[in-house]
Formats: structure tokens, sequence, C-alpha cells
């Protein structure tokens, strides 16, 4: 017996340039899941700014506007208090976000706007040919730290899912990982549980994904999740960071 597998329609038929082993295909293919499972592509609008997802409009089925570096959130709040009854999300790195960016995602969960974003925590800047970013690790080596990231000089990597919780506005933040199959379901239910607190107008929601850059970390594909299990989830836990409940 043959099974027939069916791809969401919430990617286009485009051939992926992303590199080997990168974790940016496997969350596009989750957050367009989800919007089709909760009859939202018709209606979504995804904003992708600066980074290795710049393109990433070429490959959802939905809306997209490309921002400014950093600014995202800012765009983001425009189009979703224009548009307060669609699915709104900024798709953003951690060179973007944490660094050049982090104004923005600061002020956006301050104000409790009412969008989602998906944070991609590869722990690098990709793009631009493996920097250092603000959540590159202890020890870490990247082109613009050779011997390796040290507290000394760069401080200490940023944890921006607990840096945000501590607004209030923020009403629920996850960490999750694309790894193996576990944690794709993991990852899955925290983008689904953001949007769906999205469409109830409850607020600021947050997934960070730690994700793997094999090129820019010179390893191997299973090496670079096994390295990123051992080191980067020790650094950055796993789990519900921050979740608002009404009944509290």
């Amino acid at each position: 017996m043959t099974t027939i597998y069916q791809k969401t329609r919430g990617l286009q038929d485009t051939e992926l340039h992303y590199c080997p082993g990168c974790s940016h295909g496997i969350v596009h293919k989750l957050i367009a899941e989800v919007l089709e499972e909760m009859d939202g592509l018709d209606t979504a609008i995804g904003i992708c700014p600066v980074g290795c997802a710049v393109f990433a409009g070429n490959y959802f089925s939905f809306d997209t506007i490309e921002a400014a570096h950093g600014r995202a959130p800012a765009v983001a709040t425009a189009i979703k208090r224009l548009h307060p009854d669609q699915p709104v999300f900024t798709y953003q790195g951690d060179g973007d976000l944490a660094s050049i960016g982090a104004g923005e995602i600061v002020h956006a969960a301050m104000r409790g706007e009412k969008f989602t974003t998906i944070f991609i925590n590869n722990a690098i800047y990709g793009m631009t040919g493996g920097q250092m970013a603000p959540t590159t690790l202890i020890g870490q080596r990247a082109t613009t730290a050779p011997g390796g990231r040290t507290a000394e000089q760069a401080g200490m990597p940023m944890r921006v899912a607990e840096m945000l919780s501590t607004l209030d506005g923020l009403i629920y933040a996850e960490r999750v990982c694309v790894t193996d199959i576990p944690n794709l379901t993991k990852a899955k239910r925290a983008i689904k549980k953001a949007f769906e607190l999205q469409k109830a107008g409850k607020g600021f929601t947050f997934v960070e994904i730690l994700a793997s850059c094999p090129t820019n970390w010179g390893m191997e594909t299973l090496e670079a999740n096994q390295w990123l299990m051992e080191n980067m989830a020790a650094y950055y836990p796993l789990g519900v960071i921050k979740e608002v409940r009404e009944d509290a």
C-alpha cells in the first residue's frame, strides 16, 4: 500500500535556497500547516526582514512583506492595527531581532501588540557570513570571534524569551526546537497556540525556535543537531517560558 503525503497549501512549489541542514524550511512547513489548519491562509500576513529568510515570501502561499533590518515588529504593528482580524506574524532571526531590532521587539512586547513573532535562534549571523550574534554561546566560534565568545569581551548570551517575558504585554512565550519528530510536534503545537491566542486578541505571543546552522557552525547536519541539544538547549532551556492564564 502506497501512502501519499499531501503537502500543505501554505507552501508554494518552489525550491528552497537554504543550505543543507538549515532549519528554516522545516519551520516554514510548520507555520504553513498551522495556518492551513486554522483556515488562515487566505488572510495571513507574514513580515520577513533582513536575514537568511528574507526570501520567505517566495515559499509561503499567503501574503508576506519585507521589512528593513530589525524593523519587522514596527511593520507588523501597523498591519495588525489596520487588519485586526487577520493573522499577522514576524519571522526573525537572532541577529535581526536581538541585535539591530532589539528596541523594536521590546517595545512591541511592552505595548502588547496582538501579533505573533516566530524567532529563529541559531546563535549566529547566518546570511552575512557567520559573525557573532547576541545569542552566540560562550566559547562558540564566529568570524568576529575566532577564538570563541568570551563574557569579558561580549557579555553573556541574551535569553530573549526570558527578557521579553518580564513585560506585561507578552502573554505567551515558549522555546522549542526542530531536531527530531517529538520536538517537531511540540514546535507545531507552540506555533498553533500562539496563533490561537492572537486570534482571541489576548496580546503579544512569542515562539523561540532553536535552530541549527551547519554551514556557519562548520558541522555536518547530524552533528549540528547533537551540538544544539547538548549546548544550546542547556543554556536556552526548552519549554513554556511564560503563559498568562485567565483562570490564574
